[in-house]
């Protein structure tokens, strides 16, 4: 574990550490290397690749020191094929998550093929009361079951998320925008019936208005369905 720390270290890049925690504001800074995500996809898979049990060493050691450890584990469980299996390192891994990136960069590929096994999870991802685990479940709903897969109590489940927490509320907003763009009938009447918090009913219009997927005439009906911001 010390040689992919130190691995990482020589990777380091600070432009790219500047940048980084201007976007990633809750990873103290001391913490972040400067390394493209490119570099850590490939070091990833040379994880996955290499001699056996070298992953599964990499995963245990938790928690890291670094916030590009904590991306090159995403990445690497991401890339885990058996689904049960990056469950488990999945499960493990969640409470340590305490940023957007991480989070949203973890993406199995696993997950495709194992939508009757996926969706239990996301539930009780969602009321787990962790704000990155409750994102990690928003963001999954979307990307899994938004398109064949779609029911229309989903839509139900995603508005039912109340938080004050920022990156929680601006996954819910995410997810209506794109809601708006792949199951408009379903997803409009959410918004006519302003059935979300004010800030987040306004940022999900925001988002679908900025998409090329939501029609111009459409965009400008959400446009006039925008809420008053709640006075502070």
């Amino acid at each position: 574990m010390d040689s992919i720390a130190k691995t990482l270290r020589q990777m380091a890049d600070p432009k790219t550490a500047a940048f980084t925690v201007k976007i990633i504001p809750t990873v103290d800074p001391k913490t972040i290397l400067g390394i493209k995500t490119p570099e850590l996809r490939a070091l990833a898979k040379e994880l996955l690749k290499g001699p056996k049990g070298a992953a599964q060493k990499f995963l245990s050691d938790l928690p890291h020191k670094y916030f590009e450890e904590n991306q090159l584990h995403a990445f690497v469980v991401s890339g885990i094929k058996d689904f049960d299996l990056c469950v488990a390192e999945l499960e493990r891994f969640l409470p340590f998550i305490d940023n957007w990136a991480t989070c949203d960069q973890a993406s199995p590929i696993c997950f495709k093929n194992n939508k009757d096994k996926l969706l239990p999870l996301i539930m009780d991802w969602i009321k787990s009361g962790s704000v990155y685990t409750i994102r990690f479940g928003i963001v999954n709903l979307m990307r899994h079951f938004l398109d064949q897969d779609f029911k229309p109590e989903f839509l139900k489940m995603a508005a039912a998320v109340k938080s004050d927490e920022y990156y929680i509320k601006m996954a819910v907003a995410w997810y209506f925008a794109e809601a708006l763009a792949k199951q408009w009938d379903a997803a409009l009447p959410y918004i006519k019936a302003k059935r979300l918090e004010a800030w987040t009913h306004n940022k999900a219009i925001q988002k679908a208005r900025e998409s090329f997927k939501v029609s111009d005439e459409r965009k400008e009906l959400l446009a006039g369905l925008k809420v008053a911001a709640p006075q502070s």
